[in-house]
């Protein structure tokens, strides 16, 4: 089974999202044979880093309110992620464009390194209020990680996996991807949010029986079939049937 997961690493229920498939696989019988990757979406492509702008304030911004009630949003984000055990920090976080950590992550799965990539990003921007939006903080992530500092180094001072990541925009647009996270299995079925460990779990099994399920033999009589059973053979055409 292949579970391919739209998402960006600035998106709250992305990170709750992600924590919950996994808690969901962890008691699902066929985990062993189910392959997670992760594909790029930027909320907004036009986003500044700014590390003066704090996420309350660029939330604000967006929406036309204030910073209080834009805290006091963020604040029920901060309750819902720790029902799936993660721990946010909003108060440090700054406004951040995406683009460079996911050129970073589609760097790390040419290195069998996305999972964890993907998991150290997430967790450095809300758990930690890493600023993204800095190349020396997505370096020290990625050695983190397991990936190689020089190599790193290249990837982010180019503009190296940025077709990867315009690819991986470019086929949500096909699939009519509207927000993330979005998760796809198999490329035939579709589950849109971070939903809970139950929705997950029901779905991941009725996508395998379906998936695993076979097809009735359909049996084709043409009168000239010779068959033998525990106790006789017939021959067709014969006497002695």
């Amino acid at each position: 089974m292949k579970i391919e997961v739209w998402s960006d690493y600035v998106c709250p229920f992305c990170y709750i999202g992600k924590r919950t498939l996994e808690q969901a696989l962890e008691n699902f019988p066929h985990k062993d044979e189910v392959q997670v990757s992760y594909k790029a979406f930027q909320l907004d492509p036009n986003t500044k880093s700014d590390e003066n702008i704090s996420v309350h304030e660029a939330l604000a911004n967006k929406y036309e309110i204030s910073v209080d009630e834009a805290k006091a949003m963020n604040n029920q984000l901060v309750a819902r992620a720790a029902e799936v055990g993660l721990t946010y920090n909003f108060d440090q976080v700054k406004q951040t464009n995406t683009l460079d950590a996911h050129r970073l992550a589609k760097y790390a799965e040419t290195k069998g390194k996305g999972k964890e990539m993907a998991e150290r990003l997430m967790k450095g921007y809300f758990t930690e209020s890493k600023f993204l939006g800095k190349l020396d903080t997505l370096i020290e992530l990625a050695v983190e990680a397991g990936l190689d500092r020089e190599e790193t180094e290249t990837v982010l001072k180019t503009d190296g996996f940025a077709a990867s990541v315009q690819e991986d925009q470019a086929e949500a647009a096909k699939l009519q991807v509207q927000g993330v996270p979005f998760f796809v299995i198999n490329r035939k079925y579709a589950i849109s949010g971070a939903q809970p460990v139950t929705a997950f779990a029901d779905t991941l099994q009725k996508v395998w029986e379906e998936e695993n399920k076979a097809a009735p033999l359909q049996q084709i009589d043409t009168g000239q079939g010779a068959v033998c059973t525990d106790d006789h053979c017939d021959i067709p055409g014969s006497k002695n049937e």
